[in-house]
């Protein structure tokens, strides 16, 4: 096996089980672990991972993104700890947009049902989960159905949005930078996050501490554009006080 198939076998290993060990590459690639270390270099040099104390993980792109199942799998801890403290952030708001993803999903599970609350959002599985549930109205975004997500985009979603005034939406990213700010692998999923942005008044971040240094594709917001960031404490601290410096509240669950 020459340098060329042992990063792509890496590769395709990080974004089959979601993370990759040096040691344990080492082991089966039969090489050391100092070279698993260079290849694993030189896959972050060129975006395609990004190194862990120990291993790396997968970054998204525009020619790679996880399923809405294989989130489910990940970071759960993490990801409900989250949920629970994103919801804190509820305030006064009686419209909320839930944006797409796992994370997302776990917000609108913590809603609470004892008032009246209007939720808009793209997610089929949200929509599904909020339907029957009690004082709440659940507004479903129409468009083109992305099966890996199970959630809407294209113009029919952002034209229906772009006629709603949202009091509070929480929105996920495949990445979030403060060089590069918060960005997603697909255009359309993009054009639908940036609409969410223009229409809510308020808006929070939520996601885990993988995201964070990210950089996809399609860029739809700065950091400066939220007042919190809500993630777990896997983000270094002083990591979460640059962040904070930018102006939102960082919130490490």
């Amino acid at each position: 096996m020459d340098t060329e198939e042992r990063r792509r076998g890496i590769l395709e290993t990080a974004r089959r089980d979601g993370s990759v060990d040096v040691g344990q590459l080492a082991v089966e690639l039969r090489v050391s672990k100092e070279t698993v270390r260079r290849d694993l270099n030189a896959l972050e040099r060129h975006g395609l991972v990004r190194r862990t104390h120990g291993g790396a993980h997968p970054v998204e792109s525009a020619g790679f993104e996880t399923t809405l199942a294989f989130r489910t799998t990940m970071h759960v801890p993490e990801k409900s700890r989250i949920a629970g403290a994103a919801v804190e952030l509820l305030g006064d708001a009686e419209t909320v947009y839930i944006d797409e993803g796992y994370t997302p999903q776990l917000i609108a599970a913590a809603l609470p049902r004892d008032r009246p609350l209007t939720v808009v959002t793209a997610s089929l599985s949200t929509a599904g989960a909020l339907a029957a549930a009690e004082n709440i109205n659940v507004l479903l975004l129409g468009g083109r159905v992305r099966g890996g997500t199970l959630a809407t985009v294209d113009h029919w979603a952002t034209r229906m949005l772009s006629g709603f005034a949202i009091d509070l939406a929480f929105v996920g990213a495949n990445g979030i930078s403060r060089q590069y700010g918060l960005t997603t692998p697909d255009p359309a999923v993009g054009a639908l996050k940036a609409e969410v942005m223009r229409v809510a008044k308020r808006r929070v971040f939520s996601g885990v501490h993988t995201k964070f240094g990210a950089v996809s594709f399609c860029r739809f917001a700065q950091v400066t554009d939220f007042e919190a960031i809500v993630t777990d404490t896997g983000l270094h601290s002083s990591e979460a006080r640059h962040y904070a410096l930018l102006g939102p509240q960082v919130i490490q669950a």
